[in-house]
């Protein structure tokens, strides 16, 4: 069979596999020879010793992709995690993928390159069309109702006024009964929204996909990037790019709620970068995105010398833009306010490579769908001078391009 029917039976079967935007397409990874679950017991092996074993056969992608959960990010850090609401999934996986396709121009023309360390036939084989029934509903229960993220609110509102946090995140979920095709609902997003960093996680039991539009870690060789995101705007019918620049340029609340966390994730960088290295790269940019425009700057810098892959992990995660600031005192205070466990949401997803180049995001915009159910997770902060109910319908917008695909 050709590239495009092979792509097109290996969507169409159960086998896990992996898609992750790319700057001019998509990547596919499948065939997976490993598959490690990651605990605070094995991470410091896994990443610097595990991910480090070169696999000279495998020339086009010599690594692991996969994604710490929140909950695991925290751990690592030695913050503690009250028992909360679960849908049971805590899970966080590595996968070593044998064949990668590469997928460029668009979805529908299917311009593919396969490269694996397996035959064409063993490829071929070992996919069996899937069997399972997929159904989903259209509407939503959200977890937290008006009333209730008011009381949050103004309960950390109230901290903010007190100087135990400056700045807070609160996370909101809407769930349905579903089990979805993960790799068809994808490519719906993918229409409509085509984030950079985008993803689906297809496995046994469980699917994630994510319209991501934030970097958290781009490191090659000895040079690490970090793209925070803090400030939102509502797309309508009056608004354009131009509007939007001058929207965030004026806006007091949304410059301060930026600067906080650029100051936050410049010092996360200088934890391990060398002195004087960090730098600001295109300071307060905004982009456009489907139904919203995003409030952006660039931080980069130098590592010092015999910094590994497990200090980076520790010093950048969880992403300081989806938890608030000061990160260490925000993240004790939302982990004993937060009722509900935020499972992979506002973890990262992305890979390591043995010669240490790493790409990892922050999951937002995120669908979790397990035992039968769709969880759609999105977060928006607390700030002095926001509002409840402002803050409260920007988490709608945020999931609205997630809410949509389930409308077809």
């Amino acid at each position: 069979m050709n590239n495009k029917e092979y792509l097109e039976r290996l969507f169409d079967s159960d086998k896990p596999l992996i898609i992750y935007r790319v700057k001019n397409g998509f990547d596919v990874y499948t065939d997976f020879s490993k598959k490690i679950k990651l605990t605070k017991s094995n991470a410091k092996l896994f990443f610097e010793k595990t991910v480090r074993k070169k696999n000279y056969k495998n020339k086009f992608f010599d690594g692991y992709i996969g994604f710490l959960s929140y909950e695991l990010q925290c751990k690592l850090i030695n913050i503690n995690l009250p028992k909360q609401k679960s849908n049971g999934f805590k899970e966080s996986f590595f996968y070593k993928p044998e064949t990668l396709i590469k997928i460029r121009k668009n979805i529908q023309d299917f311009s593919t390159q396969v490269y694996s360390t397996k035959s064409a036939a063993f490829r071929e084989t070992n996919i069996t069309i899937s069997k399972k029934k997929f159904f989903y509903e259209k509407k939503f229960q959200v977890n937290i109702s008006l009333k209730q993220y008011t009381k949050l609110f103004n309960n950390f509102s109230k901290k903010i006024r007190q100087g135990k946090t400056y700045q807070i995140k609160i996370c909101q979920k809407y769930r349905n009964k579903s089990n979805i095709d993960a790799v068809q609902f994808f490519w719906k997003l993918m229409k409509v929204n085509t984030s950079p960093e985008s993803f689906m996680v297809r496995d046994e039991g469980f699917s994630i996909i994510s319209c991501s539009p934030e970097t958290l870690i781009e490191k090659r060789k000895n040079i690490i990037m970090t793209k925070p995101i803090a400030g939102t705007l509502k797309k309508n019918k009056n608004t354009s790019l131009n509007f939007a620049k001058n929207f965030f340029a004026k806006n007091l609340k949304e410059s301060k709620e930026h600067n906080m966390i650029v100051d936050m994730e410049r010092n996360d960088l200088s934890k391990i970068c060398r002195v004087g290295s960090v730098h600001l790269k295109n300071l307060k940019s905004v982009e456009e995105y489907k139904d919203l425009y995003h409030y952006v700057t660039t931080i980069r810098g130098i590592l010092k010398n015999n910094t590994s892959a497990y200090d980076i992990i520790k010093a950048m995660m969880p992403g300081g833009s989806v938890i608030g600031c000061p990160k260490i005192n925000t993240l004790n205070l939302l982990n004993y306010q937060e009722e509900d466990s935020r499972n992979v949401y506002t973890g990262s997803f992305g890979y390591i490579k043995s010669n240490g180049d790493m790409r990892f995001n922050i999951i937002i915009r995120s669908l979790l769908n397990y035992k039968n159910i769709s969880e759609i997770a999105v977060a928006s902060g607390v700030i002095l001078g926001s509002t409840a109910i402002k803050e409260y319908n920007e988490n709608f917008i945020k999931a609205k391009s997630l809410l949509d695909i389930f409308k077809t």
